[in-house]
């Protein structure tokens, strides 16, 4: 079973807006989702560039959402948690919440998976992408992808 994410801010595939880039306002897109299972006790999402050099480069990690859910509203703050539910970790700008696309040359292309897991993380805030995908290994019940691309 698939989870339908998409942006109102950019098509699948699309240019992501410079607002949502280190170039403009550096806020996180808004993201809305539909086809979270019933069995979904908590969402996580991550946001990465492949395409930067040397290592995939993340760029926003969110977990234990609550399954009920159905969106991330534009310029999600840099906080630990969210207002509504949900905690926010470090992305690889060393900061907490999201860091926009800012590549160095080239066009890059950016990933924001969601993720419907059968358990709550039980992580703290702050954590990285790599405990995150610890914590829900084995614990996916669905996932559903949107990639964006920018170019400076």
């Amino acid at each position: 079973m698939g989870i339908k994410l998409i942006s109102t801010a950019f098509q699948d595939g699309g240019m992501i807006p410079a607002k949502y880039t280190c170039d403009g306002q550096n806020i996180s897109p808004p993201l809305n989702w539909s086809g979270i299972p019933q069995s979904a006790k908590a969402l996580a999402l991550v946001s990465e560039d492949p395409d930067a050099p040397g290592k995939t480069w993340v760029h926003w990690v969110v977990y234990d959402l609550p399954p009920t859910a159905t969106q991330l509203p534009e310029g999600v703050r840099p906080e630990e948690t969210i207002s509504g539910g949900g905690k926010q970790g470090k992305n690889d700008f060393g900061k907490i919440g999201f860091g926009g696309p800012c590549p160095p040359s080239g066009t890059h292309r950016y990933f924001f998976r969601l993720y419907a897991l059968d358990r709550e993380t039980g992580i703290q805030p702050g954590a990285m992408k790599e405990q995150l995908m610890k914590a829900i290994e084995g614990h996916v019940v669905a996932e559903g992808e949107l990639m964006g691309r920018y170019k400076r």
